[in-house]
């Protein structure tokens, strides 16, 4: 373990901010973890993939990249199959791994950027699919006691984009390795939220395979989503509102056409994107940031842009959007 000074973020960040961590350590192993969490730092930036944050200043912090490999097979049943991954994999490989292994439940995530241990703390999700539904459990390493801990799917308390982890034990635990079940054999397939079906159609395929819907997945991502090596991004920036279906009737008046999807008896979640290109927001550049002119819900730095321009962004769009609409669009990335 060796402790860098004034470490470029840049190429650890989605977005492409030029910002410097004050000190920098690469852990490859829950014993580095533990190293670094003896150092006892007066602050500390836990990184992963880099791919659901926006850096807006230098960070003034020892960063922990958490780098930690290694992905197998735990048990085995007549049709699933349990997967220990650790924190450090790339979350499109691990997708990738499991598709090679004919193990299904993961291919409506895949090409979502970011590592397997910072996966659970969102909750990410896609297509209809979010890790929750695979989700077994996952290790955390106690960051004042240096003790694991096992969390299962209940502990983690998951909700839409969130997590016990995002909440009441947010900067307290580092998720060290996840565990997943999934198919083997008879696969329950999803394929019918968003465009998957019209792309599986398209590709000329009646009984998809989860080979085949992983790669409508990703020609469907492909073309509405820019590649962060090449433009700077987050994915998608807000997070889908839900409101209550009184105040989606008083919307729908004025907007007969709104998109909408029913979550409960109380409530609709709005597609977020649809709410930015009504309000005008779709492909407006800034100079060097803007709204991507293919999907809304992204932000994007064209080269030169700062954390601040993209935040003064976020909050213009926020801002416009409760004029509007009445409603006020959470942010999903983290902003730091």
């Amino acid at each position: 373990m060796v402790i860098k000074n004034n470490i470029s973020l840049k190429d650890l960040n989605t977005f492409g901010m030029s910002v410097v961590a004050r000190e920098f350590i690469t852990i490859e192993s829950k014993k580095d973890l533990i190293a670094a969490l003896n150092t006892n730092p007066s602050n500390m930036l836990i990184l992963g993939g880099g791919s659901n944050m926006l850096l807006t200043k230098d960070v003034d912090a020892l960063v922990l990249h958490i780098n930690i490999k290694g992905i197998k097979v735990v048990s085995n049943s007549e049709n699933n199959v349990r997967v220990e991954v650790a924190a450090g994999e790339n979350w499109h490989e691990f997708v990738s791994w499991c598709l090679d292994k004919n193990y299904g439940g993961v291919e409506n995530l895949s090409l979502i950027p970011g590592n397997v241990g910072t996966a659970p703390i969102q909750n990410i999700g896609a297509y209809g699919v979010e890790l929750k539904d695979s989700f077994v459990s996952c290790q955390a390493l106690d960051v004042d006691t240096k003790e694991l801990r096992t969390f299962t799917k209940k502990d983690c308390n998951f909700g839409y984009r969130n997590s016990v982890f995002k909440e009441e034990l947010k900067g307290q635990y580092i998720i060290t390795s996840v565990i997943f079940e999934l198919s083997s054999h008879q696969h329950i397939t999803k394929t019918n939220y968003g465009a998957i079906e019209a792309e599986l159609k398209k590709n000329g395929v009646v009984n998809p395979t989860i080979q085949d819907i992983s790669t409508a997945v990703i020609s469907i991502r492909n073309s509405k989503l820019p590649n962060p090596k090449v433009l700077g991004n987050s994915g998608s920036f807000f997070k889908n509102p839900v409101i209550a279906h009184s105040k989606f009737e008083i919307i729908k008046e004025q907007f007969p056409d709104i998109p909408h999807y029913i979550v409960s008896d109380a409530t609709v979640k709005i597609p977020a994107g649809w709410l930015i290109e009504t309000a005008g927001f779709k492909g407006k550049k800034f100079g060097s940031y803007g709204v991507h002119d293919k999907q809304a819900l992204v932000l994007v730095n064209y080269g030169n842009a700062s954390g601040k321009d993209l935040l003064q962004l976020s909050i213009q769009i926020q801002e416009a959007i409760l004029i509007i609409f009445g409603i006020h669009l959470e942010s999903e990335v983290n902003i730091l």
